[in-house]
């Protein structure tokens, strides 16, 4: 069950071993996919190079979604290499400090337009990008990261609330415009746990504390149950499921 024997996958995201994109991108190779990982920069790139190296990933290479042509050419290196793509983890975010930590209404359009370029257009641009190489492969699935306060107002995320709404929404949308074609769509919705990204927010540690308390199991989930989920979507036996909000936040999102 949930093989990926013969699958090829690009893992976006992964900055250390805290990383949810290495969770994933460790359950994923476990389960024996052949992996594509990227790094952001050079400054990036002797934390992540390692990573990659035990991962046994055979393309490593760069991709800031900000930069024009990084990502095409990432796309392109998995064209040449590997002529196509069965599974795609998109797990990047990114905020402008300032705006992060202020209120909604108060934040640039500067701020709110870059938030909303790197943690969901990239998204988008990565879809389409990896929409031939998919359908050379007979299908695939594309697969972001999400968080609850897409949906409710969780005290400091902030701003990237409606962006991570915006996320949710085009997975929704993708799902239907890519799913004649076997290209399947969905966010994965973690409970809180400490990334390099979230350390960002401010008061971060309070927010798990109280989703520790909040849980029905009183504790947080880890990046490798987060990556068993990812395992099973990119499976051929959820073959039958796309557009999903798939929560794996230790029933956090279900209490009041």
């Amino acid at each position: 069950m949930f093989s990926l024997e013969g699958k090829r996958g690009l893992v976006v995201g992964i900055a250390n071993e805290q990383s949810i994109a290495y969770g994933c991108a460790r359950q994923l190779r476990r389960q024996g996919a052949a992996l594509a990982v990227t790094y952001l920069n050079a400054k990036a790139e002797p934390y992540v190079r390692p990573l990659a190296e035990g991962l046994e990933a055979e393309i490593v290479v760069p991709c800031d979604v900000r930069e024009a042509g990084q990502l095409e050419t990432v796309f392109a290196e998995i064209e040449a290499r590997w002529g196509r793509l069965d599974f795609l983890l998109h797990s990047i975010a990114y905020a402008p400090r300032e705006d992060l930590h202020g209120r909604v209404v108060d934040c640039s359009q500067a701020g709110f337009l870059q938030a909303m370029d790197v943690s969901c257009h990239s998204f988008v641009r990565m879809a389409r990008l990896a929409e031939p190489l998919m359908e050379k492969a007979g299908g695939g699935c594309l697969m972001t990261v999400t968080f609850y306060g897409a949906e409710k107002v969780v005290q400091h995320y902030n701003l990237m609330g409606p962006v991570k709404a915006a996320l949710e929404a085009a997975t929704r949308y993708m799902a239907a415009e890519l799913g004649e074609k076997g290209i399947r769509v969905h966010a994965i919705s973690p409970g809180p746990l400490l990334t390099r990204a979230a350390s960002g927010l401010e008061r971060f540690e309070a927010l798990m504390d109280a989703a520790r308390e909040r849980a029905p199991g009183r504790r947080l989930v880890t990046v490798d149950e987060i990556g068993a989920l990812a395992v099973y979507l990119a499976s051929d036996e959820a073959a039958a499921s796309t557009g999903t909000l798939a929560y794996i936040d230790g029933g956090y999102s279900i209490m009041d």
